[in-house]
């Protein structure tokens, strides 16, 4: 199905008229990777002092919360009976010193696959921000990555404009987030990781739909991104772990493939009916906003792309060049990189994913 002119003319439309965002400093082109610093995840454990100078963004999985619904959130390195070679706590935060004094942004990293994290109170809310807030100023680090997973976000029935958000567990991480945000200032470092289920998901189904049968979570992170859109500094979908997706060409798409990165990338850079409703459009983000998220190795999670499916899709996104069957709806040479789960899958490998990062963008 391809979008006519009409509808390709208020996207554009969109774009013009969104409001600048506020942005960190970091490169034009950005590698960001997830460093496991709580687990070993049987990749080994990788010093954060010893991070090459690749990545321009370094996540520290993850913290975690005490319970559920508490919203207190708990981080501590790796033990070492786990991770053989964890530095000491004085060296981790020397060493993320260090990263910090080469232009490296370090951010903690909160969820994961067992951190889920129901926002369903005020009080829960508060003692987010009020633990998220320690941890960054016990560790010294840029900002926060929210990589909610699992059954952390979900629309209640009825909550159906992603403009205005009613569920408790939408409604309180906005609120929390901004609240960071502000407290932090232009400097902070907002990034997100959601998988395909919450985000482009939602073209198709938001919440549990009018008839109570989809899934609630589906499309659940739309409120949250769009509220934040100003603030945001990244949002790398995760582009693995997925089932077929929907792309605004009608057709589904499966992971692991150039096509599938095209089309899901496009999706956020063009923006998306919600649900399936012309008149209910997710406005499209900044190119600057966006990395594509990819796992570092086979090993790494489902969906691996081979580095020349990869490179193939940045042509097409960046370029316009050496497309698949998917043509995306402009070209975006302000994309901002790549993001990987993770580091420490990387250096297992070899280096391969940063090293082909490098090869592509100089």
């Amino acid at each position: 199905m391809r979008r006519n002119a009409a509808v390709g003319i208020v996207f554009l439309l969109l774009g013009l008229l969104m409001p600048a965002t506020a942005q960190a400093s970091i490169p034009a082109n950005a590698l960001v990777g997830y460093l496991h610093a709580s687990f070993a995840n049987g990749s080994g454990y990788t010093r954060i002092a010893d991070v090459p100078d690749d990545w321009d963004i370094i996540d520290l999985a993850f913290a975690e919360p005490t319970s559920v619904t508490s919203g207190e959130l708990r981080f501590g390195l790796c033990p070492a009976a786990e991770c053989p070679g964890v530095e000491s706590e004085a060296e981790f935060i020397a060493g993320i010193k260090a990263q910090r004094a080469k232009g490296k942004k370090v951010v903690v990293s909160v969820g994961g696959q067992n951190g889920q994290v129901q926002l369903t109170t005020a009080a829960a809310r508060d003692a987010f921000v009020s633990s998220a807030s320690a941890i960054i100023d016990k560790y010294g680090l840029d900002g926060i990555d929210i990589d909610f997973e699992g059954h952390s976000l979900s629309l209640n029935a009825g909550d159906t404009d992603f403009k205005n958000p009613t569920t408790p567990v939408v409604a309180n991480l906005i609120s929390a987030l901004k609240t960071l945000k502000a407290k932090y200032g232009n400097d902070f470092v907002l990034t997100m990781a959601p998988e395909t289920f919450f985000v482009q998901l939602g073209h198709q189904f938001y919440g549990p739909g009018a008839s109570g049968s989809a899934d609630p979570r589906s499309g659940a992170y739309l409120p949250v991104i769009h509220a934040l859109r100003d603030s945001l500094t990244l949002l790398h979908v995760q582009d693995y772990n997925s089932g077929p997706i929907m792309g605004l060409d009608g057709q589904y798409h499966t992971m692991g493939t150039a096509d599938f990165h095209t089309a899901m990338t496009d999706m956020v850079l063009t923006g998306f009916p919600v649900a399936g409703d012309a008149g209910n459009v997710f406005p499209a983000l900044k190119p600057e906003q966006v990395a594509i998220g990819l796992p570092a190795a086979p090993s790494a999670g489902n969906g691996h792309t081979t580095p020349s499916d990869v490179r193939a899709s940045l042509d097409c996104l960046i370029k316009g060049s050496g497309c698949g069957a998917y043509k995306p709806h402009g070209t975006f040479p302000a994309l901002r990189g790549l993001m990987t789960w993770s580091i420490n899958w990387d250096k297992f490998s070899g280096w391969e994913f940063s090293k082909n990062f490098n090869s592509y963008f100089g």
